[in-house]
């Protein structure tokens, strides 16, 4: 039991750095679960990769609860009026998850989760990040903070963000290039890809949950051990990563991630390549 946390702590270091970083936490848990396997079944696996992104979401709640939370102390009523205006956009934003992945997300993941695809998705949006950034070095954002981000570009975010239902696209990686495209900041991008991950990852994560139990699956105390050890330690390292990436986009753009990802993409095709062969 000991060696099976000690992996689900390592699974839990993998995503809490890679949910928020623009580098898809779907590739680079594939990779890892090619060398680093927990001893369970297919459907327990399935869905841990999904239920611990829960850890990670609880750190955005962490670092943000005052500036999200409407009823704060000490708010000014411009204060609270722009809380809820934001989470009115939060709100829009979904809007497309709802109505057009979440009836999809089976058929993709049955069909699209394979390490092919996913380095693929990798290397196309690296490519992405690198011809946005380069479009957009001498372009000033038009939108500068979240209280000017319009309602029609929130929702326009919200449908980039449909874009992650192809794995390893990345969620914060579609939410971050579609908000740059449309003109935002990247600290606006950053920002907003962190709060539209509550409603959508905590949706996301419970659905998979209770399918799981709809199943008739059940938890032994073992597995329940193993998806503590790796959400906490996603929450412990989100806090770590988020922090990292506000501080970064204040003075760097993303190009870096553009060519990790295409590094990242070439070295699973080369490893898929030589499985195949070998």
């Amino acid at each position: 039991m000991l060696i099976e946390i000690l992996k689900a702590i390592f699974f839990g270091i993998v995503e809490g750095i890679t949910e928020w970083l623009p580098i898809s936490s779907t590739g680079h848990l594939i990779l890892v679960q090619e060398f680093i396997q927990l001893k369970q079944d297919s459907q327990f696996i399935e869905m841990f990769n999904i239920v611990i992104q829960l850890g990670a979401i609880l750190a955005v709640m962490t670092i943000y609860f005052k500036r999200l939370n409407p009823f704060q102390p000490g708010k000014s009523p411009r204060e609270v009026r722009l809380t809820w205006q934001l989470w009115a956009k939060v709100v829009i934003a979904c809007v497309p998850s709802i109505l057009i992945a979440l009836p999809f997300d089976s058929w993709f993941e049955k069909h699209f989760n394979y390490m092919v695809p996913i380095a693929l998705a990798l290397v196309i949006y690296g490519v992405a990040f690198i011809w946005i950034e380069q479009r957009n070095k001498n372009v000033e954002p038009r939108v500068t903070t979240l209280a000017k981000l319009p309602y029609k570009t929130a929702l326009l975010i919200g449908c980039f963000q449909v874009l992650s239902i192809v794995p390893g696209t990345s969620r914060s990686g579609a939410t971050i290039l579609g908000a740059i495209i449309l003109g935002t900041s990247r600290t606006v991008a950053a920002d907003f890809t962190f709060f539209l991950a509550i409603p959508t990852m905590f949706g996301y994560s419970g659905l998979k949950a209770v399918k799981y139990f709809l199943d008739g699956n059940s938890l032994t105390m073992e597995q329940v051990f193993i998806l503590l050890a790796a959400s906490l330690t996603a929450y412990l390292v989100s806090l770590v990563a988020i922090r990292f990436l506000t501080d970064y986009v204040k003075k760097n753009d993303f190009t870096v991630f553009g060519y990790y990802r295409i590094i990242l993409g070439a070295i699973l095709l080369i490893y898929s390549f030589l499985t195949f062969i070998f």
